[in-house]
């Protein structure tokens, strides 16, 4: 007999520029601590699970994230994605509530992720923009990082774009999509003129990868490195780890797909 009577499929988008990642943490903010502090207080009781669709690094933020609820209760999606508008902060909003059985895995079901990343190049930006526009302080050869991009498309050992692998970590993965494009997002008084945005996807991705194909992008933007030193990062998988780690603040998951739930 399964232990919950009901399963739901909730996407939402948030800012996640003062929690500390998805994953809930003791003594530190994070979105699945608000999103249980919030259950618990339209619920009135604590029986119910909620495990998200992955884990984000603190300060970054959402426009496309799921989480399946497991709770004894039946809701009408509607009622239920009504009180969640209610009860969130300001800066978590619920999108969408979908029933699922009791087959479905948010984990094993996501069939692709996708990441934007947001970053500035040459004058110092506004501070209004940290939370979503990485600022790297300095002029950036912003086609050499285009041409760049994609040497990361197809598949690849990512070894050497990641942190404290387990001895069962896959490092291969398929990149499906790997561009650099102009900022046509974040545009309004306090925006830089020349923002742009890294957009990459993939099934899925390895602990910090895409923050560190950022900074390895960044160093060849900055003559650090030549596109050959990239390429040798991918085929030398047993090299050192890239050294550079773009800030989280500028990442936002853009889009989750799952397999027909």
């Amino acid at each position: 007999m399964a232990k919950w009577a009901s399963y739901y499929l909730i996407r939402i988008e948030f800012l996640g520029f003062r929690y500390h990642g998805w994953q809930k943490q003791a003594k530190l903010k994070s979105v699945q601590g608000m999103i249980d502090k919030t259950m618990l207080f339209i619920l009135g009781h604590e029986e119910f699970k909620t495990l998200g669709c992955g884990r984000t690094d603190a300060k970054v933020s959402a426009d496309d994230f799921a989480f399946e609820l497991f709770v004894n209760e039946s809701f009408e999606t509607e009622v239920l994605l009504n009180r969640l508008h209610k009860e969130l902060p300001s800066d978590i909003r619920a999108k969408s509530v979908d029933i699922v059985d009791a087959d479905f895995n948010i984990i094993q079901d996501s069939k692709i992720k996708e990441y934007h990343y947001y970053f500035s190049s040459g004058e110092k930006s506004h501070p209004f923009n940290a939370p979503l526009i990485r600022d790297f302080g300095e002029l950036l050869n912003i086609e050499l990082m285009q041409e760049a991009a994609q040497v990361f498309m197809g598949t690849h050992n990512f070894k050497r774009y990641t942190s404290k692998p387990t001895a069962n970590t896959v490092f291969e993965r398929e990149i499906s999509l790997s561009v650099i494009e102009k900022n046509t997002r974040f545009v309004d008084a306090y925006s830089p003129t020349e923002a742009y945005v890294f957009k990459v996807r993939s099934k899925g991705f390895l602990r910090y990868q895409v923050r560190l194909m950022v900074g390895a992008l960044v160093d060849v933007g900055r003559g650090i490195w030549t596109l050959e030193n990239l390429k040798e990062s991918l085929s030398n998988y047993e090299g050192l780890q890239v050294r550079h780690i773009a800030p989280s603040s500028g990442l936002i998951l853009h889009k989750v797909e799952f397999y027909a739930p």
